[in-house]
């Protein structure tokens, strides 16, 4: 597995539907912006992309922002194909090397407990919960 710079595309666009489409199943809830997102929507986003990749298959990938002083984990998704491979680590310690001293953030479906085993294994501190939209009900973590 090579994790790189991507830049996003229609591979992108099906691997972030199927992903997210399974945290909709494990939250209850598909009310997940990002997977009512078009393809055209995502292109717009102003994120930086790291994939993982075999060879020329998109395994995974994770999009952020970032400041002088905070990286904020915009997305994190794994081809359903591809879970429990380490992968969703891997895409986190590559942002967590990158972001050197600055804080992290991010954040998940509160009912998405993979997603929170995994930050919380890496560090990732809980700091809030929230309810953007009637219902669904999302964690902060920072580190």
């Amino acid at each position: 597995m090579l994790i790189s710079e991507i830049s996003p595309d229609r591979a992108l666009f099906e691997v972030q539907r199927a992903a997210y489409a399974v945290e909709a199943e494990l939250i209850g809830d598909d009310r997940i912006p990002p997977l009512r997102e078009s393809l055209d929507d995502l292109l717009a986003q102003p994120l930086r992309w790291l994939g993982a990749l075999d060879g020329e298959r998109l395994l995974g990938a994770i999009a952020w922002t970032e400041s002088d002083e905070e990286v904020d984990v915009d997305r994190l998704v794994v081809d359903p194909a591809a879970h429990r491979r380490g992968i969703g680590r891997a895409l986190v310690t590559e942002v967590i090397a990158r972001a050197g001293e600055r804080r992290i953030v991010v954040s998940t479906g509160r009912d998405n407990v993979p997603a929170r085993t995994l930050y919380e294994k890496l560090g990732f501190v809980l700091k809030s919960e929230f309810e953007p939209i009637p219902g669904l009900w999302v964690v902060g973590y920072a580190r």
